[in-house]
């Protein structure tokens, strides 16, 4: 990559690490389904104004907004506001390119590597140990709860069936660009207006929305305008200069850049165990982004040698 836009990538995931911090903050004033309207409320709103509506039928608008942006942000932001560390949340929703790679195999019938399959186990592995820590440390502000876990879970599931959806739009020739994003968002308003009035009630509704403060109005309109449109859009650009194998690796130093804002701003900590997870979740997440170059690089490498 040129100096430019590698400046653009680490842009890119400082802007999604800390979007766990702000939705953190976000969720102090407002219940999680009525933020997850808001947003996507919001990113419709605004990046139809700049955004052109994309040649994509709206039945695959449609897959795309009810997985990747309902389904992932409803168990997310439920998530966050069940118990599960903005931090740790960073990490865990990453395991989306292992469901992903699950998800190809048994929808799309692609077959998954020796290497990808050596990475779903360490970071499976390391999920299981986060997992099963019980809880952050004695000197932490935030407890990890197993249902916060659990749902954290069920979003990368979403995220990675959205992925799967991505694809086939993409094999149908259409452009899942930054229009996919925009326009697709007036979709998951409708369902998470209703989720939200029957899991969390039109008193908590009226009452959320009449004394919305000023920080929840902040936190929106980073998740809307900086997370969203801003981030798919620099993402968008750079998928279009760069192959996705060279891209895709950035997404590596989200949870980095999750786990130390949520350090330094929420005063979260970690337990040696979560610590020993996240360790084996970033080792299985880069023998998948990188693990078959590396191997290869190195092969051709003894060959040489030998020779």
């Amino acid at each position: 990559m040129s100096l430019k836009d590698s400046l653009i990538g680490i842009f890119i995931i400082f802007i999604w690490g800390i979007n766990f911090v702000v939705i953190a903050w976000g969720l102090e004033g407002l219940p999680p389904l009525l933020m997850g309207a808001e947003r996507f409320l919001l990113v419709a709103v605004l990046g139809s104004l700049f955004v052109k509506r994309p040649n994509i039928p709206w039945r695959w608008l449609a897959l795309y907004a009810l997985s990747l942006s309902f389904g992932q942000f409803a168990f997310l932001f439920s998530a966050m506001a069940f118990g599960m560390p903005a931090g740790l949340a960073s990490l865990v929703l990453q395991s989306q390119a292992l469901f992903t790679l699950i998800f190809a195999a048994l929808i799309l019938k692609e077959q998954i590597k020796s290497m990808q399959v050596l990475a779903m186990l360490v970071a499976g592995l390391g999920l299981y140990v986060i997992g099963s820590s019980g809880g952050n440390s004695p000197n932490s502000t935030m407890v990890m709860t197993g249902v916060g876990f659990g749902l954290t879970l069920a979003a990368a599931m979403c995220w990675a069936l959205g992925n799967i959806i991505n694809r086939a739009i993409n094999q149908k020739g259409y452009s899942a660009n930054i229009g996919l994003v925009v326009w697709s968002a007036w979709i998951p308003i409708i369902p998470f207006l209703m989720a939200s009035y029957y899991f969390e009630g039109a008193d908590l509704i009226i009452s959320s929305l009449v004394n919305i403060e000023l920080s929840s109005v902040l936190a929106l309109l980073y998740l809307a305008v900086m997370a969203s449109i801003v981030g798919y859009s620099m993402w968008s650009y750079l998928l279009e200069r760069y192959p996705a194998a060279q891209v895709a690796p950035l997404t590596l130093g989200v949870p980095v850049v999750g786990l130390t804002a949520a350090a330094l701003l929420l005063n979260e900590t970690l337990s040696w165990q979560q610590g020993l997870g996240i360790a084996l979740v970033m080792t299985g997440l880069f023998i998948n982004s990188a693990g078959t170059r590396v191997y290869t690089l190195l092969s051709k490498q003894m060959i040489t040698n030998r020779s």
